[in-house]
């Protein structure tokens, strides 16, 4: 890849780890579904703004906008809404880490889908791999009996099967235009989110400062944006270079997370998060090509 992609997904993986910070601030102040109500409502209305500025043409199939918008709903809005759910028990690295299963649970996702990747040995080592690695990040709960946590952890695995179900989804979509594909999918998750916001959690106070930026930036920067990157960088990268953004996500959240909010980090977790990463070597096949090149 040439120094301007890995500029790319260097900053894409850091913003995605800010984002586990800003629902940290946010759950503060506000419940889980308004969290994810600000952040599908305020990225769909940065992703239109795109389309405007850009003059993308808007798909006129109504047929295409609900299959788009019932794949928003589970692409985004139940996803956005897990993780800062897991959050008011778990730290925003840990919450990142987990996250960093995503490519694991859709390389098992994809083995069974119809059409998909089938697996290879080397793969389905990373997949054990990794998931010995959430056992060990989830075993200080399961030492102490905090349910809590161990709830959590269930809760950001869901959003990583959602993020596997619907990449498996959106190959059926490659022939629509990035920016429409963000807008509508975005667009229907706020439809459905908003209104389940505020019938369960009612009308949200958000008096610190703080918490609107954190609100914004979520929504603009590590929503919007970031899309709007993504889906223009991954056909020239591929998804094996783009998966790299997992490593770096958990950087960020850690280092944030610790300096700015005070989480705190154990020492076995710290294991399992590098069991981690080790498992995601063998699933983007790094470890094979090592062992490869050494009778070389």
């Amino acid at each position: 890849m040439s120094l301007r992609d890995w500029f790319w997904i260097i900053l894409l993986g850091a913003i995605w780890g800010c984002s586990f910070v800003f629902n940290a601030i946010l759950i503060r102040e506000i419940g889980p579904l308004w969290v994810t109500s600000l952040r599908v409502g305020i990225g769909a209305l940065g992703c239109w703004a795109v389309m405007v500025a850009l003059r993308k043409p808007v798909p006129r199939d109504p047929m295409l906008w609900l299959q788009l918008a019932a794949l928003g709903v589970v692409a985004y809005a139940i996803p956005f809404a897990l993780f800062p759910l897991a959050q008011a028990h778990l730290a925003s690295g840990i919450a990142a880490i987990i996250n960093a299963l995503t490519p694991m649970v859709t390389a098992v996702i994809s083995h069974f889908w119809i059409g998909g990747e089938k697996g290879s040995r080397t793969k389905f080592t990373g997949v054990a791999i990794g998931f010995v690695g959430a056992a060990i990040l989830v075993s200080p709960a399961l030492s102490q009996g905090g349910n809590s946590q161990i709830w959590a952890v269930a809760a950001c695995l869901g959003a990583t099967l959602c993020y596997a179900l619907t990449l498996n989804i959106t190959r059926s979509f490659k022939h629509i235009e990035p920016t429409a594909f963000a807008s509508i999918a975005l667009t229907g998750a706020a439809v459905i989110a908003v209104p389940v916001a505020f019938f369960t959690e009612g009308v949200p106070h958000m008096t610190r400062p703080e918490t609107w930026g954190a609100a914004l930036a979520i929504g603009l920067l590590s929503t919007a944006f970031t899309f709007q990157v993504m889906y223009r960088i991954l056909p020239r990268v591929g998804a094996t270079n783009f998966a790299t953004t997992t490593f770096i996500a958990p950087i960020s959240a850690l280092l944030i997370g610790v300096t700015v909010l005070g989480e705190t980090i154990l020492p076995i977790q710290v294991l399992g998060m590098l069991v981690i990463f080790f498992g995601l070597l063998f699933i983007d096949g790094r470890i094979r090509q090592i062992w490869q090149r050494a009778p070389a």
